[in-house]
Parts: structure tokens; C-alpha cells; sequence
């Protein structure tokens, strides 16, 4: 086994295996038992969410690809902020929220895009500073283990781990008495990304909807089944933590969701005129047409 994780809503067990500590994901096999009985659960069969959180995530191409995507999240984020410095003066001519009707077709769309990006600028902001966040997921998980596992890694015994490993529930226990107020997210096995080579990786979470992305791992020898640290994640880990189902959405629940979806909507509307007004811009050199968006539309 490679790990075991906790259903955040059901009383479901899934365990991770594969041939090796370090397999691809593609060579890891999911087992899922119900926390309650043990019985094992049916297959779990990919849907059409996962083909699109795959295709969101790396585009099915990899680590590199999702640099890209990373790299593309800062380039969004660059266009937000250069629209914001190009709507305080377009604004300074216009009420907030002028549509003006009975111009030209370009400049409909034009005071579309701006009061439309405007309202979304929080959002859309936060979405990609985090899209971005999660795209590095690895390099920053690299980080860590060199920093902020160092010592442990430093400090494990050098023998091999015997056949006969402790036990994970009471290595899960011995964690939990430290924390008692969190629960159980997962357990990283011995030579995985998120744990040393000797030790079990307990992963605790808390309570309330805030901190229940935060995790608190403590690392117990899987010889013997001694306690050797509980140590806090650094502030870079625990950004990446809180980005994660930031980006998604995934902290109030379905209302949420639905939030998200309709600003999903309204940014594609946002960056498809966006598309549009570059198509339909105007010729002459960049800093007439520059003038052009300050000037509300209207050459001066």
C-alpha cells in the first residue's frame, strides 16, 4: 500500500496501492471499503468530471503542461490587473454600469467587457492567483520535503524496515492523541512523495470548514511504531492547502458551486469579448488605440 485517505463525507476507506513507492499515478491501483463493515466497495469507473479535471489540470500531458498552465494562470492574472489600470480613467468619463446603447456594435460589446471583468475582478483574481498555486504542486511539495522534513529524514534509522511493519491504525492512534480535536485525512506509507523512507505520514485535518484544509502531519516509525514528530506545515504548504478547493470552490457546499459556475460564465463572456474587441480593433499604432479605451471608447 501506498496510502490510505478518509471520505470527507461518507464512511468510506480508500486504499492506494502500486509496485513501487514512487509508481505514476497511472500504475497505482484504488480500493474503497466501507469504514463501518470492511466489505469492499464497487470499482471506481471515471466519469466525464474526471476526463475534465484531467484535461483542466494537465490537458492529459503531464507535469510540464500543467507549468504551462501555470504560467498562462500568471499571464490572466497580468491581464486583470493591466485592465484595471485601463477602467480607471474609461470610468472617469462614464457612470458605473453605462451601457451605451444605439453606438456601434464594438462599443456595446466594449462597455460589456469592462462593467462585466469590473464586477468579476475579485473572483477572476482569485482564481487564477490560485489555478496557478495548484499547478506547482509538485516543486512546492519538493520544497518541503527537502526543508521542513530534513530533520526526520536525517534522524531515521539507516536499517531497512523489517517485514513486519507496526501497526497503521496504532500509528494513526499514537498521531491523534496529540491532536484530538482533528481528524484523520490520510496516511502517506513509507518512500512516498509525502513521507521519509522509514517513516508512516499521518495526516490529520480539522473540524470546521476553514481548518479542515489544513493539515497537521506526524510521523511514526514503521519499525516501531514509535511517535518521533508532529510537525506543522510551513506557511508555503499551507497556502497550497487552502488553494486548492479555494479554486474549486469547494468550501460552502453546493451553494458555492453554483456561485462559481455562474462567475465561470460570466469570465468566459469577459474573455470572449475581450477576444473580440482584438479581432475588431482598430489600425493605427498601439498608443492611439490605448487612448482610444481611455478616451471611453471614442478616438479624441
Amino acid at each position: 500500500p501506498l496510502y490510505i485517505s478518509f471520505d470527507d463525507e461518507r464512511p468510506i476507506v480508500y486504499v492506494t496501492t502500486g509496485p513501487t513507492p514512487d509508481a505514476a499515478p497511472a500504475a497505482m491501483h484504488f480500493l474503497a471499503f466501507d469504514a463501518r463493515t470492511g466489505t469492499k466497495m464497487p470499482p471506481y469507473v471515471p466519469g466525464v468530471m474526471a476526463f475534465i479535471l484531467k484535461l483542466h489540470t494537465d490537458m492529459f500531458l503531464g507535469f510540464w503542461a500543467e507549468i504551462f498552465l501555470g504560467v498562462m494562470g500568471l499571464l490572466f492574472f497580468a491581464a486583470i490587473v493591466s485592465g484595471v489600470v485601463l477602467y480607471a480613467p474609461f470610468m472617469a468619463k462614464l457612470d458605473f454600469g453605462t451601457l451605451r446603447r444605439g453606438r456601434s456594435k464594438r462599443l456595446g460589446w466594449l462597455d460589456r467587457h469592462n462593467l462585466l471583468g469590473i464586477v468579476t475582478l475579485a473572483w477572476a483574481s482569485v482564481v487564477g492567483v490560485t489555478g496557478t498555486i495548484n499547478t506547482f504542486v509538485v516543486p512546492i511539495t519538493g520544497i518541503w520535503k527537502a526543508n521542513g522534513l530534513a530533520e526526520i529524514i536525517a534522524s531515521e534509522a539507516r536499517t531497512p524496515l523489517p517485514a513486519q511493519r507496526a501497526s497503521v491504525q496504532a500509528a494513526l492512534d499514537a498521531v491523534q492523541r496529540e491532536a484530538p480535536d482533528m481528524k484523520p485525512q490520510f496516511i502517506a506509507f513509507p518512500g512516498v512523495v509525502f513521507s521519509s523512507h522509514h517513516h508512516y505520514a499521518v495526516f490529520l485535518k480539522g473540524a470546521t470548514p476553514l481548518t479542515s484544509k489544513m493539515l497537521l502531519p506526524g510521523f511514526v516509525d514503521a519499525a516501531t511504531g514509535r511517535l518521533d514528530a508532529v510537525v506543522p506545515m510551513p506557511w508555503y504548504m499551507q497556502a497550497m492547502l487552502l488553494a486548492q478547493p479555494l479554486h474549486f470552490g469547494n468550501y460552502g457546499g453546493l451553494a458555492m458551486k453554483i456561485v462559481w459556475a455562474i462567475f465561470d460564465i460570466v469570465t468566459i463572456i469577459v474573455l470572449g469579448s475581450g477576444l473580440y474587441l482584438w479581432l475588431r480593433r482598430r489600425g493605427g499604432p498601439s498608443d492611439q488605440r490605448v487612448r482610444e479605451v481611455v478616451m471611453a471608447g471614442e478616438i479624441a
